[in-house]
Parts: C-alpha cells; structure tokens; sequence
C-alpha cells in the first residue's frame, strides 16, 4: 500500500536540510551568505501549496528583475497578486524595504560637508528619488558649508509642490545660516526645469540675498540622476 505525499509537503521548507533553511543558514553563517530571496523568504515565513518561501520569493523579485529597489515600489495590492502572499506577509516586505530605505538616508545624512551637487545627490536621491509625488527640501549650511539641518520645505501632487520664500528664510534665520541649497524631486523622470523652477529659484536668490545668504545650488532629483543650476551655469 502506498503513502499520498501531499504535493504541499515537498514544498516546505521544514523538509530542507538545516544548512539550507534560509533561517538556519543566516543564525549558522551569517546574513552576508543569503541571496536576496532568501532574505525575502524569511520576511514572509511561507510559500503557497505549490512552491517555497524561496520559490515564491524568487518569482516576486523575478517580476521587477530582482531590483529591490523596484519591489519597495511595489503597492501593497500588487503584493498580494502574488499566490501565496497575503495582507501580512505584503506588509513585512513593505515595511522591511522601507526601513532600509530610511537606513540609507540616516547613512548619507551623516555626510557634513557639502563639496559638490554629487554629495547633495547622494543625501537626496534616497529620500526623493523613488517617490511619487513632489516634495521640496532645504539644506541649511554655514559658512563652512556643513549641513546645519535639512528641512522639508512642502509636499505636493504629481506635477508640483508649493513653496513660500518666507519659511524658507525664517528657518534660515532661525537655525543661524550663511547658505542654502534647495532640492526637489520629478516624479515623471525628466530633468528638465521648468519655468517655475526656474522663477522660484530666481526669487529665492534675490530674497536670500538681501539677507546676506547665499542660495548655492538647486538640485531636481529623479531615481538615478540629478540636475543641478549650479553645474549648469544658473545661478
């Protein structure tokens, strides 16, 4: 007589030897060994009655060419299109990818000095660079151009963001700067200014100036490049 193996049962991952359990492998060998669907496979625990944890995670990072960055994109109803992958699981890979999101920001922000836009890129483009909609940031420097404090200036829509010259000098003021860099983020990719990016940039110069603060640069940010006034001879 034979014994039906469920077809789920060959999927589990408690049928793997310990060295290849993604769980067991990172106590025993650290996380550095870990694929990335590994990584993933522990976030969500389990697969589906067809396939691993490590299958399933596999496919998902399969769906945006195993660019993590791509999966923190991901909504929480296009997680759960996923067989195997419902609102909990969805939520710990979302908020997983959005801790290292913020670890990467906390990272660059210890940067102090400014030296060029390329250091203004690499405090920004975590912060702005994936996002949706538009945000607009200062960098308040001093006369050494270190970074006294950064400060989100307003958060818009799609196509645009507000932004009062008046809060921006007060902050200045407030927080004893000799300079400023502004920042904004287009989320449709193009690096382009537009003409009110242009006029904004223009009136906080001229009102900074009267003030003795220098505005230094303006930087629009997309996911993996930047376009800085300043390099291009616009301030």
């Amino acid at each position: 007589m034979y014994t039906m193996v469920k077809k789920s049962d060959s999927f589990s991952i408690k049928k793997w030897s310990l060295d290849d359990r993604p769980r067991e492998k990172l106590l025993n060998k650290g996380k550095d060994v870990l694929t990335n669907a590994e990584l993933v496979a522990i976030l969500i625990g389990s697969g589906n009655r067809d396939e691993s944890a490590v299958a399933l995670s596999k496919r998902i990072l399969s769906s945006v060419d195993n660019n993590l960055n791509a999966i923190g994109k991901l909504s929480i109803n296009q997680l759960l299109k996923f067989k195997g992958i419902g609102e909990a699981k969805a939520v710990s890979i979302a908020a997983a990818l959005e801790l290292g999101r913020r670890r990467r920001i906390e990272d660059v922000a210890e940067v102090h000095k400014i030296t060029g836009s390329n250091i203004v890129f690499e405090i920004f483009q975590p912060l702005l660079g994936e996002l949706p909609h538009e945000e607009f940031w200062i960098l308040y420097l001093n006369n050494a151009n270190k970074v006294l404090t950064m400060h989100q200036l307003s958060k818009g829509g799609m196509t645009g963001t507000l932004v009062d010259v008046r809060l921006v000098l007060k902050k200045a003021l407030e927080t004893g700067a000799v300079a400023l860099i502004v920042a904004h983020n287009h989320p449709s990719g193009t690096l382009k200014p537009s003409q009110a990016d242009k006029s904004i940039t223009e009136k906080l110069q001229q009102s900074a100036k009267s003030l003795d603060i220098k505005v230094l640069d303006h930087l629009i940010i997309t996911e993996k490049a930047y376009f800085s006034f300043a390099d291009e001879g616009l301030l």
